[in-house]
């Protein structure tokens, strides 16, 4: 059999380069709501408490994300069995499609109740798109990628998931610093909703261009061909998934606190002007996205298990001091606070991406781990915004967010010591690994 390593270096270029335009593109889109979210509370949901208002909003945040396991299932057996680049380019034209929509709906004073009502239904779809993206442009990329370099090549679509996070708190800072506040909630927060019709075609044709994973038409040419229902990947997968998912509790929880939840919480919570706050976002996330490549080259260097758990240690340890740092309301302290957040986040999201990868034969790669990664998103990541802003109204504690974070932190810890480690080591096609099959030095019985 070929080996992905053989992929010549151009072709490798155009295939990272076409992943990583893509990702941004479609998470741009979604990132984009969080950012918007006090606004929103206001402009589609009825006058009254704010904070209610912004649960409301949070909420199907959250609900969005509910729909994401199902994405993923239903995107990931499409790739498994179309092909990964053609599942590729449909994410994105749904995702764009549904963040247009977003930006031409009528408020609450215009159609009443019918205005949350279809903004959770758009951002459903959102949520539905984005269970079949990023699992599935990591899968692609690394079947190309050479064995000894996959987290290297892997660690670019976590950075351009923090890219496209700071492009998105970007726009909502120019916006916020060149248009009044009235102005904002009346037309301005539509703008960077309605700009995802451009930026999807241009997404879409770019994937349109790609050629199949090499990886992906040798298993399927094969003789193990037919691919495993959904059924049986989880009855096969069923203990790499769970370990993997208990990992991903931490990534998913820390990226949203770090990406989302941390400006809201400092301009609801601590009181700080919009456009510091964004300005410091911007500043964290795009840092972020260029420590990514160097955190990749480290974890091939050092290993998978290794950088989890400096991840866990990263976030377990700093969590607390850098809600410490955010509470005291200046530019200096929001930025480092988000640094802070941040050196632990990414390192979590890059090893996340490799791991996705690693863990599950071809075959059922797309399918397995777009389900593991959206289920613990789902209930960790697109709830984050919610249950911190539930945790502070509740408890009256700033540092509530951080100690869950902790909380969290020791799971992803101790997870860290029954996962095997990858690295370096070569994909086989559909044959599982046995290390997937050991828990604590007790091999399992195999399903394959």
């Amino acid at each position: 059999m070929t080996d992905a390593t053989e992929t010549d270096p151009a072709t490798l270029r155009k295939v990272t380069g076409a992943a990583v335009a893509g990702t941004v593109i479609e998470w741009f889109d979604f990132a984009i709501y969080g950012f918007m979210a006090p606004i929103l509370a206001v402009v589609f949901f009825p006058e009254g408490d704010e904070l209610v208002g912004l649960l409301q909003t949070f909420a199907i945040f959250a609900i969005s994300f509910a729909l994401r396991p199902i994405g993923g299932a239903y995107f990931g057996m499409m790739g498994d069995r179309l092909g990964r680049k053609k599942v590729l380019a449909l994410t994105v034209l749904l995702m764009s499609l549904a963040t247009v929509a977003i930006g031409l709906l009528p408020s609450y004073q215009s159609i009443g109740i019918w205005a949350p009502i279809l903004l959770t239904v758009a951002r459903c779809v959102q949520g539905f798109s984005a269970g079949g993206e990023y699992a599935g442009a990591v899968t692609y990329v690394i079947e190309h990628a050479p064995d000894n370099q996959r987290s290297r090549f892997s660690s670019y679509m976590p950075a351009s998931t923090f890219a496209s996070f700071a492009l998105a708190a970007m726009c909502s800072y120019l916006l916020t610093t060149s248009l009044s506040p009235e102005q904002m909630q009346s037309w301005g927060w539509r703008i960077p909703f309605l700009i995802a019709a451009p930026l999807g075609l241009v997404a879409l044709y770019i994937r349109h261009r790609l050629d199949e994973s090499p990886l992906f038409q040798q298993v399927m040419d094969g003789p193990k061909a037919e691919h495993a229902p959904l059924r049986q990947t989880l009855r096969e997968q069923w203990w790499p998934m769970l370990r993997l998912g208990c990992y991903i509790s931490l990534t998913a929880l820390s990226f949203y606190i770090f990406s989302t939840y941390m400006t809201t919480f400092l301009r609801s919570v601590i009181g700080m002007p919009a456009d510091k706050v964004l300005l410091s976002n911007v500043i964290a996330l795009s840092a972020a996205a260029l420590a990514a490549p160097l955190i990749g080259k480290i974890c091939d260097r050092i290993g998978r298990r290794p950088t989890m758990a400096v991840s866990a240690l990263l976030l377990g340890c700093l969590a607390i001091p850098s809600y410490k740092l955010a509470s005291d309301g200046t530019l200096a302290c929001a930025l480092s606070a988000q640094i802070l957040l941040a050196l632990g986040a990414v390192t979590a999201n890059v090893v996340t991406a490799v791991l996705l990868c690693e863990i599950f034969p071809t075959r059922v790669r797309y399918t397995a781990s777009a389900v593991t990664y959206n289920v613990a998103y789902a209930v960790f990541g697109g709830t984050a915004p919610f249950v911190a802003t539930w945790l502070i109204a509740a408890t009256g504690d700033r540092l509530a967010p951080a100690i869950y974070i902790t909380v969290i932190a020791v799971l992803a810890f101790v997870v860290t010591l029954i996962s095997p480690e990858t690295a370096g080591r070569p994909f086989h096609g559909s044959q599982r690994r046995a290390d997937d099959n050991v828990i604590g030095g007790i091999k399992l019985r195999s399903h394959a």
